[in-house]
């Protein structure tokens, strides 16, 4: 049995995909310690992994204080150096782990692995960055800044990374390593079809498709839902504080012959949407997977986890990306001809039910939906995942 210690970030868009992981390293015989966030310790404890966490709160400060520009924002994970580092040292002594794996986004992973001197595996749960596509996109999102803010915040980037290199004896590398973290091995969860140049990859990233496992099953009636014409909208669990939002998917599609189970989270009260139309089900939450099996069309802010399993189904999808990486999987999302991208700013009630229309009556649509959903399935999923960590404990002679 081989102790791993693994490490992952504050949002569940990067923990959901690693549960099955977990669960099965766990099955086979692994003792998996998880350093996360306090608020997913109950996500986590099932797979029977022991967990230690830390306060997000802190962890989100440090990370935010640096700005909104790219390069704050790399900055920004360095400075949660002095959260991670030391609360992961503390709250491990004297446990010795034979590797780690590290959350791909989760800034202090490769220089964890340096410090504690061990094998290092990344997590990623978006798309898989190389050092040219992640210089692009940094010049590209850069330009929406003033030019004196883009240098300012430069700047505070190689003075961390000056003071965590002398504060931890450790190197930093470039701003493609701070917020990359490339592995020896990196584990990508979804096909390479689905990802952008995906044929440009070596053979150190292993893309295993979705990682979906049967989450708790809900408290959830599909027996009076038209399942024929069944219409699924949801918004995540971060940015879903959307009322108008909301209230215009009730323009677009009240009196239809579509049925819309509409997820609003459990930050909105759903008392403030008014009247609600006789072919709409609100609820905070509902089990997404389970709905998604029955759906038609999903209506999505186009994260990384819920474009998955959306597509997963092979459920086209009408993506409104909010921010994050979002943007960059509506625009693939198109690319592929598996749905639409549209702006929420100026979005009408007419243009949204025309859009599902559109969607909803293309049958070209609903096949490219279905082949990258035969593509996420042979890719191999957590399984797939756990094989590809065994075989690189072997090569780098990790007992089992």
């Amino acid at each position: 049995m081989a102790r791993v210690l693994l490490i992952n970030g504050g949002s569940e868009g990067h923990i959901n995909p690693t549960l099955g992981v977990v669960q099965e390293l766990v099955r086979r015989g692994e003792e998996v310690v998880a350093f996360v966030a306090d608020q997913f310790r109950d996500y986590v404890e099932p797979t029977g992994a022991k967990v230690i966490t830390f306060n997000i709160g802190k962890f989100l400060e440090a990370f935010l204080a640096g700005g909104r520009s790219p390069w704050a924002r790399v900055g920004g994970l360095l400075r949660t150096a002095d959260i991670v580092i030391p609360s992961i040292l503390a709250q491990t002594k004297g446990e010795r782990f034979d590797y780690i794996i590290h959350d791909s986004m989760f800034g202090c992973g490769r220089l964890l692995a340096q410090i504690l001197d061990l094998p290092a595996i990344s997590s990623c749960t978006s798309f898989a960055f190389q050092p040219n596509s992640f210089e692009s996109l940094q010049d590209h999102l850069s330009r929406r800044f003033p030019a004196d803010e883009n240098e300012r915040a430069h700047r505070e980037f190689q003075q961390l990374v000056r003071s965590v290199q002398a504060k931890y004896s450790v190197q930093v590398g470039s701003a493609y390593e701070v917020f990359c973290n490339p592995a020896p091995l990196n584990i990508v969860y979804t096909s390479r079809s689905f990802q952008p140049d995906g044929e440009s990859f070596d053979e150190t990233y292993k893309f295993v498709g979705p990682s979906v496992v049967p989450r708790s099953p809900g408290e959830f009636d599909f027996s009076h839902v038209d399942t024929n014409h069944l219409i699924y909208i949801s918004l995540g669990t971060v940015l879903n504080q959307a009322v108008d939002f909301y209230k215009l998917c009730f323009a677009a599609f009240a009196e239809t012959k579509y049925t819309v189970i509409l997820s609003v989270g459990k930050q909105t009260q759903i008392a403030e949407l008014g009247d609600i139309p006789a072919n709409f089900i609100v609820r905070n939450y509902v089990p997404q997977l389970e709905v998604l099996q029955r759906s038609k069309l999903f209506i999505t802010h186009g994260g990384m986890n819920s474009a998955s399993e959306g597509l997963y189904y092979g459920v086209p999808l009408i993506v409104l990306p909010q921010t994050s990486d979002q943007p960059i999987v509506a625009r693939r999302v198109a690319e592929i001809g598996a749905g639409i991208q549209l702006n929420d700013e100026g979005l009408t009630a007419e243009d949204l039910k025309e859009a599902a229309e559109r969607l909803l009556g293309d049958a070209s649509i609903r096949k490219v939906c279905l082949e990258i959903g035969d593509s996420f399935r042979a890719a191999g999923g957590y399984q797939r995942a756990v094989d590809e960590i065994f075989s690189y404990k072997r090569n780098v002679g990790i007992p089992h």
